[in-house]
């Protein structure tokens, strides 16, 4: 009978629902992911990890040329590549003992790089932005949620915002010349009405 439990546990995820809960299904770029991630276990076991992974896919239209040996030249064809270009894995809770009808939450607070690209759905381009979370679990599969996808936006800027202009004032102190008595501003070295130097 442990034999069986054994085996059945190595193919099996522990018996819980996992949920991923955000608060905001899209973001600014340089600012942050918020949300939960919710456990409701049903069973006891212990877990090495809890963690969100977080993904940028950006799919491309590139033309590639592939040898037909029939014409023997190359032809150019239409093709899609998909390529990584951020993956974020944070640690939202290390390891633990979860006991049957246990119910946790995990904040998650996550910043989406300042730099990172923008969703897009064009015609010849796609940015995908998704996150999904994770409960690792040692020699058993890994309890997970499914793979949602949020966008990441550029910050708006309000319509018809007025322009603000500062205007620096600074205070020009005047002093009498000393033979012509014209006032001038104390940092010239010279009178500007009769040329003579400044004395003190």
């Amino acid at each position: 009978m442990d034999f069986l439990k054994k085996i059945h546990n190595k193919l099996t995820a522990p018996d819980s629902n996992l949920e991923l809960k955000l608060t905001n299904w899209s973001v600014v770029a340089g600012q942050n992911l918020g949300g939960s991630l919710v456990l409701s276990s049903k069973e006891d076991f212990d877990c090495t990890e809890v963690r969100c992974e977080i993904e940028c896919a950006e799919t491309t239209r590139v033309i590639r040329h592939t040898y037909d040996p029939a014409l023997k030249r190359s032809l150019p064809h239409e093709a899609m590549e998909t390529a990584i270009v951020c993956s974020l894995k944070p640690i939202l809770n290390g390891a633990a003992h979860l006991y049957n009808d246990e119910n946790r939450s995990y904040p998650i607070n996550v910043t989406i790089p300042h730099g990172g690209l923008l969703t897009n759905r064009g015609f010849d381009r796609k940015v995908v932005w998704s996150i999904k979370g994770i409960v690792a679990v040692d020699g058993r599969p890994d309890i997970t949620t499914n793979t949602a996808e949020f966008q990441v936006i550029q910050p708006t800027t309000p319509v018809n915002q007025p322009t603000v202009v500062k205007e620096v004032i600074r205070e020009v102190v005047k002093i009498p010349c000393r033979y012509c008595q014209a006032l001038f501003d104390q940092l010239d070295t010279s009178c500007p009405n009769c040329g003579a130097k400044r004395t003190v």
